[in-house]
């Protein structure tokens, strides 16, 4: 299987507010870049798509080494809860709705395709992917800006 380096990002000005996402992923010598956004949309739904679109790009099954930013993000994966919320129909062990459920069913989903490793970077720090995904996500999320209001 080959192994792809995912890097994602999300941003998002407001919450809810104009949103983007970057995405690099990088294997065999090769990088590829995605981006998007939505006018009117949280900073969790961006971190979210962003690891959606990087998996969606994928043309068969990876081992996957997920760098993000993001707690939500990472520690949902790698610690399971994801998968427990939608066993429990979409709710948190305190009987709260867990958000974003679309979302996390589509990534979900395309997690099974794959060997998923999840690495939690921080943010807006030394890691020269993390910076040029927020920086990705940052000009996309600026060509919504005005949309939603």
């Amino acid at each position: 299987m080959k192994t792809v380096e995912v890097y994602t990002d999300g941003a998002c000005s407001g919450n809810p507010g104009p949103g983007g996402w970057g995405a690099i992923l990088r294997w065999g010598g090769r990088e590829k870049e995605l981006s998007g956004g939505e006018a009117m949309t949280t900073n969790n739904r961006m971190e979210l798509s962003g690891v959606i679109a990087a998996l969606e790009a994928l043309k068969e099954p990876c081992i996957v080494e997920l760098f993000a930013d993001s707690k939500y993000v990472v520690d949902a994966l790698d610690k399971g809860w994801a998968v427990k919320w939608r066993a429990n129909g979409w709710k948190k062990p305190d009987k709260k709705p867990a958000l974003n459920p679309d979302l996390w069913e589509r990534l979900l989903t395309l997690a099974e395709e794959h060997e998923l490793h999840c690495h939690w970077v921080k943010g807006h720090a030394e890691n020269e992917f993390n910076n040029r995904c927020d920086a990705l996500a940052v000009a996309a999320r600026e060509q919504f800006a005005g949309e939603g209001t």
